[in-house]
């Protein structure tokens, strides 16, 4: 009878582990704060701690175009509770979005760190803007008191965009016309360490040319700025018709992984750079991760035997969006040994941050798109 207690109650403290895990606080909750949704999720850890969740604020509905704004929640307890909304980029009653935060921490004119938010605007449909109707444009915005304040916004567009209309782009001298853009979406990265140190990188896609089939007129890029956003200069775009929206993370000697939605196929693409992301070396889709044709998620978490740690958050279904699932992989991606579900149905985009050696934050959308979530798993 006492083997028996035993056994049940360590199973009771194993389920309950589990669950405190896997318990999911809502972030943003659809028909909130004046927003009919809410979408496109992105995290950072600012340096004094504080969590920065952000996304795009849908006013009128959850379409992709309309009147859309970034906004922000903070939390200072670990994700337990999320403090009021804050608007931090508008674009009158048209499109602000694509948030792409990151925290610069190597400058040393800002040695509390400097918050980095790319984000786009656009006054079109998707559908237009393929077909040369419209433009988007790239902004950042900065923040140096952990999201409290901003800056103004910093026009980089002719800087990042291949735009083809000459009178957006005066300067315009390439063979391309790129027509559609967006950021990653979710975090962009810096590089902490090697020949690249400092360096911030945004994951990127933009569509060229007419429509064709499939999107195969998507193709990922990224841009990047080695001197704190001073100036920018635009990577080589992949080498892989429809692949769209990025993410990407460091490496070890200086190399760096682009993690691409796939629009041809059930899996998602991979392209590796030794340069840290100027140009690419091997681009190839990875079917040991499944996709059903959406965005992902990926981070650097630390190293093991001079191998980057990575996690990698997606939908782990080649038809639905279903099954959000973290993977770890300790060899940089060319195994995911580790495997977590987060939310089983009905789950979209995702972001991901690093809160301690062994426990990552998973902020993602959840329920048909009617809430943003964030959950904590413990990893190791």
């Amino acid at each position: 009878m006492k083997k028996n207690l035993i056994i049940f109650l360590l199973l009771a403290f194993s389920c309950a582990k589990i669950f405190a895990q896997s318990k999911a606080i809502p972030v943003f909750v659809s028909g909130n704060d004046g927003y009919k949704s809410f979408r496109i999720p992105a995290i950072v850890k600012a340096k004094n701690g504080e969590l920065l969740a952000f996304c795009e604020g849908r006013v009128n509905g959850g379409g992709d175009f309309g009147n859309i704004k970034i906004v922000l929640k903070r939390s200072n307890d670990g994700g337990k509770t999320w403090n009021v909304l804050q608007i931090v980029a508008s674009n009158d009653s048209l499109q602000a979005g694509n948030p792409a935060p990151v925290v610069d921490l190597t400058d040393p004119r800002f040695p509390q760190g400097r918050i980095f938010l790319f984000y786009n605007t656009g006054n079109g449909h998707e559908m237009g803007m393929r077909k040369g109707k419209g433009h988007r444009d790239v902004f950042y915005k900065t923040s140096i008191d952990n999201g409290k304040t901003w800056s103004e916004p910093t026009d980089i567009t002719l800087q990042v965009n291949r735009i083809y209309q000459p009178q957006i782009n005066p300067l315009w001298n390439f063979k391309e016309d790129w027509r559609t853009y967006a950021n990653t979406p979710g975090h962009a990265l810096q590089f902490h360490g090697g020949k690249y140190k400092g360096r911030i990188y945004v994951a990127a896609n933009h569509s060229s040319g007419d429509p064709k089939p499939e999107l195969r007129d998507y193709q990922a890029h990224g841009f990047y700025t080695d001197n704190h956003g001073a100036t920018f200069h635009l990577g080589e775009t992949v080498p892989f018709e429809g692949s769209n929206e990025s993410t990407a993370a460091q490496l070890t000697n200086n190399s760096l992984m682009m993690n691409s939605r796939n629009q041809t196929g059930k899996y998602r693409v991979v392209s590796l750079s030794k340069n840290g992301g100027e140009t690419w070396d091997t681009t190839y889709v990875d079917y040991n991760l499944p996709d059903p044709i959406c965005e992902g998620s990926l981070l650097n978490i630390g190293t093991k035997r001079d191998k980057s740690i990575l996690a990698f958050c997606n939908n782990d279904d080649k038809n639905s969006r279903d099954s959000l699932t973290l993977r770890i992989s300790f060899d940089e991606g060319k195994t995911w040994r580790k495997k977590f579900l987060i939310d089983p149905k009905n789950t979209g985009y995702s972001d991901i941050v690093k809160l301690s050696e062994n426990r990552i934050g998973v902020l993602y959308e959840a329920d048909g798109y009617k809430e943003i979530r964030f959950t904590v798993l413990k990893w190791k």
